[in-house]
């Protein structure tokens, strides 16, 4: 096996080739913002609280923005349309949210702990999004996988 190649195994090609595995994993992305623009949107009093507790004023309008972005940007991923809008507009939201919530470097102790771990969490969103709207650029067809030739197999 070829520890170097860039390629993934067959069987890992093959599984995530699968159709609708892209759409999938698209809405798997999308889930957190999705239900959290949606619970804002139930108990939007409960999210300008939320807004003003972390220091967002006006907060009705943080609020209302969180709730516009997080709803539309997941619709824009899951459906695969303006992607890069939506995905940039969640990476944008969720780039405020985590210097905002999860501002460690202020804290000491398990709160520390807590924030640098959302801290790194929300990165980790925030470059899923970017990888979604690269692959958006990059066609997929349903065709078979191609032969792996004798270099690739050493």
């Amino acid at each position: 096996m070829n520890l170097r190649s860039t390629r993934n195994p067959r069987w890992v090609a093959a599984l995530v080739s699968q159709p609708g595995i892209l759409r999938l994993a698209r809405t798997g992305l999308a889930s957190a913002y999705l239900v959290g623009g949606l619970d804002k949107l139930w108990h939007f009093e409960a999210a300008i609280q939320e807004q003003a507790h972390f220091g967002l004023h006006p907060a009705g309008l943080w609020a209302t923005l969180a709730v516009v972005i997080e709803l539309t940007g997941s619709l824009s991923l899951i459906f695969n349309r303006w992607t890069w809008l939506g995905a940039g507009a969640l990476g944008c939201l969720t780039l405020v949210a985590m210097l905002v919530a999860n501002d460690f470097w202020n804290l000491t102790g398990q709160a520390r702990f807590v924030a640098m771990n959302g801290f790194f969490e929300h990165l980790g969103l925030i470059s899923a999004l970017i990888l979604v709207t690269r692959l958006c650029d990059t066609p997929f067809v349903d065709a078979p996988l191609p032969e792996k030739s004798s270099r690739e197999t050493s």
